[in-house]
């Protein structure tokens, strides 16, 4: 694993969604919602006495919501949820929506990719936010099929399968050239046989892409 870079056990409570946490310039960054267990709200703690500086909670996804307004309770950090998915959410002590795109800092940026669900985004981070580090945390936009390998799936909780394919030819354009270096997914990681991250994302969501307009 990347230094700075943390990733959670499966949660149950997001159909066995993986959660990460990366420590950034101004605070950590934490994408979606692990699972409330002692372990893991020991861990979060233990970060909040580390490092003084207030962190984020992005979530991508509406699967990848949780127990989401427990855990800002424990943490206090706000929350940063697409707007097609706020509404879930009404309770939050501190509730951040956004539209098409978002850039919560320098190097940090969000944008919407629907079709996995309607409110779905991804995050991508590079310098300065995280020095040296070009990774992309794609939700549920893409999932694992093999070995180092991800793609678009078409599972029976997809919002809009059409939609999500065109999010995946609109992330290429939106991303720089030649980013990102990685690829963190927020489903269930199993099909990766023990690696947590995809190398090689530029070129990964490049052929994707391709294979989308062709088919189109």
């Amino acid at each position: 694993m990347i230094p700075g870079l943390w990733c959670f056990a499966p949660n149950r409570d997001c159909q066995g969604g993986t959660a990460w946490l990366l420590a950034l310039a101004d605070g950590d960054l934490l994408v979606d919602c692990p699972a409330l267990s002692e372990a893991n709200l020991s861990f979060l703690e233990a970060r909040l006495e580390a490092r003084p500086a207030r962190g984020r909670i992005v979530l991508t996804s509406r699967e990848g919501h949780g127990r989401v307004r427990r855990l800002q309770e424990r943490l206090g950090w706000p929350v940063l949820v697409q707007e097609q998915e706020a509404y879930l959410l009404p309770n939050l002590a501190e509730r951040i929506a956004w539209g098409e795109e978002s850039e919560p800092a320098a190097g940090l940026r969000l944008l919407w990719a629907p079709g996995p669900t309607p409110g779905s985004c991804v995050v991508h981070v590079q310098e300065p936010a995280a020095v040296g580090l070009d990774i992309l945390f794609c939700g549920r936009l893409l999932g694992p099929t093999a070995p180092g390998r991800l793609a678009p799936l078409r599972t029976a909780r997809t919002f809009h399968w059409p939609r999500q394919q065109r999010s995946l030819v609109r992330l290429r354009q939106w991303l720089p050239p030649a980013s990102p270096q990685w690829i963190a997914c927020g489903g269930g990681l199993g099909a990766l046989r023990g690696d947590k991250l995809v190398a090689g994302g530029s070129s990964l969501i490049s052929e994707l892409a391709e294979q989308v307009a062709t088919a189109a």
